[in-house]
């Protein structure tokens, strides 16, 4: 019998980055607020079991909306964020169901998730108990001192992209939330399962999986959401 999944999506920031004047999930592409798409990715992976949405107690009753119109069918846990990403995504694995065995984080603004991503990633976290998507990065990267000095420049061939949604094995994950310290504090949980000191699988994301962080990324979103419309007729 397959594992009991649970997708947890933290929608609970302030996007000040933005400078819309809303959430970043409620911003429409083409017509439909953001995190529609997002969930209408997560309805049609047959892996997923349930899904958790965190957020602000002001945005429920919107999200709620988001739900309906997206036509969610698998049962839909809200459960309230917390000062920052990491606890909201503490807030979500607490708020899974008691037979969850594997969680599965995504950027509630990440909305061109496809289905078969989220597929690839889940299975290989079946295997390796942690894993997230990732794409090569395309420029010389450099790490760089606070005096704006190049320190080193590493291998690109090497270096990846990580994006979501990223799968653990739920007791690993709560494992490694109780023993590492300041766990609240990590802004990635692939860092956080390798500050307990386990190993992450990383598979072949898409280049279309963006995050919106800036309202160049809403243009960005809605051309790729144009071309795959196009390339389905």
């Amino acid at each position: 019998m397959k594992p009991y999944c649970s997708a947890i999506i933290p929608a609970a920031g302030n996007s000040t980055r933005m400078a819309m004047g809303q959430s970043k999930q409620f911003l429409p592409l083409l017509g439909k607020p953001a995190i529609v798409y997002t969930l209408q990715a997560f309805e049609q992976a047959k892996s997923v079991d349930e899904i958790i949405l965190v957020c602000r107690d002001e945005d429920k009753e919107q999200l709620n909306t988001c739900v309906h119109m997206a036509g969610i069918t698998k049962p839909v846990i809200f459960t309230l964020g917390g000062t920052s990403r990491q606890q909201s995504v503490f807030s979500g694995v607490r708020a899974c169901a008691s037979q969850t065995e594997y969680i599965i984080i995504h950027d509630g603004a990440r909305p061109l998730v496809g289905r078969e991503t989220i597929e690839k990633t889940i299975f290989a976290a079946f295997d390796f108990n942690a894993a997230a998507p990732g794409i090569p990065v395309k420029d010389t990267i450099k790490t760089v001192s606070d005096e704006g000095i190049v320190t080193s420049t590493p291998a690109r061939d090497s270096l990846r992209a990580i994006q979501t949604p990223q799968v653990f094995n739920k007791k690993m994950y709560l494992s490694a939330m109780q023993s590492v310290p300041n766990s609240e504090l990590f802004t990635d949980d692939c860092g956080l399962i390798e500050a307990y000191g386990k190993l992450v699988k990383i598979v072949d994301g898409d280049n279309t999986n963006i995050k919106i962080t800036t309202p160049e990324d809403l243009i960005i979103a809605e051309a790729i959401i144009n071309k795959g419309e196009k390339d389905e007729l």
